[in-house]
């Protein structure tokens, strides 16, 4: 497989295998952790407090995926499985379009957030399409140090969506940390939850019954 990736460090047979996860196993992972905060977003008779906290979370969890797969998954596809470009070229652009659409709701209780859901459903399944056969061609090694990467992408990552970005290497993997900066001052500042474990814990600075702050500004 030819990626653009430095070469693996040398080691002393065949059996070398670096530590980490796959990228493989990171993407099924995260697709379903996307696919069941979507379908807590859309079951009815959620908790208004509860539903802001989702979707909070829906948001920064999104934006870190697209902006890791933009930088890392779609260019080892395009390399190692050539006949993948087209599919390549149209994700990019429907991750564009995921982000607007993430970006211009208003709340949990916004129509739009069930026709976003379903973008991330197709996302789901189309990118799927695309680990499938990298997953054939790559050693356990390559798709580990692939996984390793993503992970150091999504920490740097914006944690809000910017569909204006680039979305392709070498810029995203410039422009992306620097954005996403930026997004996690925003966040501390507003105490805004952006991880899965956050949902759990208590609101800062809010005691009693009425629950947790809502952001009005996320985006």
């Amino acid at each position: 497989m030819s990626v653009p990736l430095p070469p693996l460090p040398p080691a002393a047979d065949d059996a070398y295998r670096p530590g980490g996860r796959s990228l493989a196993d990171l993407v099924d992972r995260e697709h379903r952790q996307l696919l069941e905060l979507c379908d807590e977003l859309t079951t009815a008779g959620r908790d208004p407090a509860r539903g802001r906290q989702v979707l909070d979370v829906l948001t920064a969890a999104l934006s870190r995926h697209l902006s890791a797969e933009e930088q890392y998954l779609f260019p080892a596809a395009r390399a190692a499985v050539p006949e993948s470009a087209e599919l390549v070229d149209r994700e990019i652009e429907a991750d564009g379009a995921l982000l607007g659409a993430l970006k211009a709701l208003t709340g949990p209780d916004d129509p739009a957030l069930v026709e976003v859901a379903d973008r991330v459903r197709r996302h789901v399944g189309r990118v799927a399409a695309l680990v499938v056969p990298l997953r054939e061609v790559a050693t356990d090694a390559e798709l580990i140090r692939l996984g390793n990467r993503w992970e150091i992408a999504e920490e740097a990552a914006p944690t809000r969506p910017h569909p204006g970005t680039p979305a392709t290497p070498p810029w995203n993997r410039i422009v992306e940390p620097a954005v996403g900066v930026v997004d996690k001052v925003r966040d501390v500042v507003s105490g805004r939850r952006t991880r899965l474990s956050d949902l759990d814990r208590p609101a800062r600075g809010r005691p009693g019954p009425a629950g947790p702050k809502d952001i009005a500004d996320r985006r």
